[in-house]
């Protein structure tokens, strides 16, 4: 049988009840850090992130009114592994390349040491960036759906070359180019500094067999790309990917020991009603679940936090 292709996300063969809303995000990812104001610095300063609020031992950072990042101060707690499960990536997806080009032209002048690379990726343009205490960092923008190409219900996500400095040229402003130069900092009032939201999740697990049971046959998602065992990418409503999980560095890897690092990750799903469906699935699945009638607490194999929320 040969392959069918088209630029329309493939229509599900499973019940509605087995899977995630078509609306479905991420929400706020939770890192846990050792120096709150060096990584306070690096994504206001450098990723152009705004402050949010800042109570105690935490400061959230987002955009227009949009929470991203909640960074939670916690000392006692030992640097992660990098081949441990855990985090590979934070995804920020911008609403607009310039905008991108902003955030990526304020590292390369004022932290140039933390880019680790860029990848063409079929759907999307991508530059990728380690903070400074070791949490992998992707900003990146979307092609339109309409350009995706899905084949027997892939999508293609390859890699090719994305050159940064041809990338800045096409598309920097000289509204941000200006802003980058000054020593204030940009406030969220300020248009060349358009939307963000978190775009995706990415993580590193021990297998990815025990990935794909958890997060797409019981908490519902649906497969959209998989490279072998090596890789698995998962979605709600044919988006290419609101989660990941690869083996490339942590093959093999146990559940979490308390350490730096991700702290949790938001899921957010249109109504509470639909919460208490997803908690209904996984305790038929015999997954152990804290449902507290708003938000719903999960851990994964690895014993990564997956909070499942109402939208506000």
């Amino acid at each position: 049988m040969s392959a069918t292709s088209s630029h329309a996300a493939p229509v599900s063969s499973r019940r509605a009840d087995e899977l995630l809303p078509a609306e479905t995000s991420m929400g706020t990812v939770t890192l846990l850090v050792g120096d709150l104001d060096l990584m306070t610095r690096y994504y206001r300063d450098i990723v152009l992130l705004d402050v949010m609020r800042a109570e105690g031992n935490e400061v959230i950072l987002g955009r227009h009114g949009v929470e991203l990042l909640l960074l939670r101060h916690d000392p006692s707690l030992p640097p992660g592994s990098p081949r441990s499960a855990g985090l590979f990536h934070t995804a920020i997806l911008f609403e607009s390349r310039a905008a991108l080009a902003a955030a990526l032209a304020s590292v390369a002048v004022k932290a140039p040491g933390t880019y680790a690379g860029a990848g063409d990726h079929d759907v999307s343009e991508a530059f990728y960036f380690t903070d400074p205490e070791g949490n992998g960092v992707e900003l990146y923008f979307d092609r339109p759906r309409s350009s995706w190409e899905w084949t027997d219900g892939q999508v293609k996500m390859g890699t090719k070359w994305l050159d940064p400095n041809r990338f800045l040229a096409d598309h920097l402003t000289d509204d941000a180019r200006e802003l980058i130069a000054t020593a204030e900092r940009p406030t969220i009032s300020t248009p060349a500094l358009a939307g963000a939201v978190v775009g995706h999740v990415h993580l590193q697990v021990g297998d990815v067999a025990t990935a794909r049971d958890f997060y797409v046959d019981r908490l519902g998602f649906e497969e959209t790309t998989t490279y072998g065992s090596q890789a698995l990418f998962v979605s709600a409503g044919g988006y290419h990917h609101h989660m990941a999980m690869n083996t490339w560095n942590s093959a093999g890897a146990g559940p979490r020991v308390p350490a730096l690092g991700l702290g949790t990750v938001d899921i957010v799903v249109p109504t509470t009603e639909q919460v208490a469906s997803v908690n209904a699935r996984l305790v038929a699945h015999g997954v152990p679940t804290r449902h507290d009638g708003a938000v719903l607490r999960v851990n994964d194999p690895w014993n990564n936090l997956i909070e499942i929320r109402a939208a506000a």
